[in-house]
């Protein structure tokens, strides 16, 4: 059966070299739909010099020169953020194959891969657009990549005291946090740092950020709650006139007096979902509710 012809560029973890059965399903089922398939460079050398496959790669890539139908994240959901990165502005949907546990993003398995090429180019997929947070410091954007699919967090360096983070939202004061952070998170990024940090769970798709602060001096401090469309800034103090950003565990070093300035991204990170993909199951699976059946 010929099939029309997609673009796949592939992006993945070097630093999973026992994959490379997984890794060659996934290479052979793009192979079998005669679609171009785009290899970032880092990745190409580590599965034809590390792994010994025979990647039939249309085209070689590195940084963020690529374009195609859709991106395969090989890894985990660190190795999806990265790849959420590299795509930007893009507007590529981003497939998630898991090469570990279950990811909350990267979700499909190697053993899916075939039913979901398949559904791909049956159209039988749901693509879900996921806010960011963009990063401002002192007006400019801060670093290369300044944008979070997961969230951002303000953090003291090393072994320093806890730091002061004075923060407003939408131009109004909110609170001075005297803590060893505060995460800002997405609804994406709201099962990862910020709820081991007892942030809430924000189901994907919710117009809302949170801030949740990182081992606070007061008891009373809470997670709050706030609409995507608010623009928050944060003014720290710190002891080693230092501090960290985070931007999806991407750390930049500001000193302090730097104005940090979050706001909803103008663009989304697209990404590709089975049609009968259904959140609460991955949360249950992941949270491990219902596992004891007492």
């Amino acid at each position: 059966m010929e099939h029309r012809k997609l673009r796949f560029a592939l992006l993945g973890n070097i630093y999973q070299a026992r994959k490379s059965a997984s890794i060659q399903k996934v290479l052979s089922t793009i192979a079998n739909y005669g679609a171009e398939l785009y290899v970032d460079m880092e990745y190409y050398y580590f599965l034809k010099d590390n792994q010994r496959l025979d990647v039939k790669a249309t085209k070689v890539f590195s940084d963020n020169d690529f374009d195609a139908d859709f991106v395969i994240s090989m890894g985990g959901d660190g190795t999806f953020l990265k790849a959420a990165c590299r795509v930007g502005k893009k507007n590529i949907p981003i497939l998630g194959v898991n090469m570990g546990r279950l990811g909350f993003l990267a979700d499909i398995s190697p053993d899916d891969i075939e039913h979901c090429m398949r559904a791909l180019y049956n159209d039988d997929y749901a693509v879900e657009s996921r806010a960011l947070i963009q990063v401002e410091a002192d007006g400019a954007p801060l670093g290369e990549c300044s944008c979070a699919l997961n969230d951002v967090a303000i953090l003291k360096r090393d072994t320093a005291s806890m730091i002061s983070i004075r923060a407003s939202v939408n131009g109004q004061y909110l609170n001075t946090y005297q803590a060893d952070g505060l995460v800002i998170s997405t609804p994406t990024g709201s099962t990862a740092y910020s709820l081991s940090n007892g942030g809430p769970i924000i189901v994907p798709g919710t117009k809302v950020f949170s801030m949740t602060a990182v081992a606070p001096h007061s008891l009373n401090v809470r997670p709050i709650v706030l609409a995507d469309s608010s623009v928050i800034e944060l003014d720290v103090e710190s002891r080693s006139h230092n501090f960290l950003v985070a931007i999806d565990g991407r750390s930049e070093k500001c000193k302090e007096g730097t104005r940090i300035v979050l706001r909803r991204a103008p663009y989304d990170i697209k990404v590709v979902k089975r049609s009968d993909h259904r959140y609460f199951n991955t949360l249950r699976e992941k949270m491990m509710w219902g596992a004891d059946t007492r």
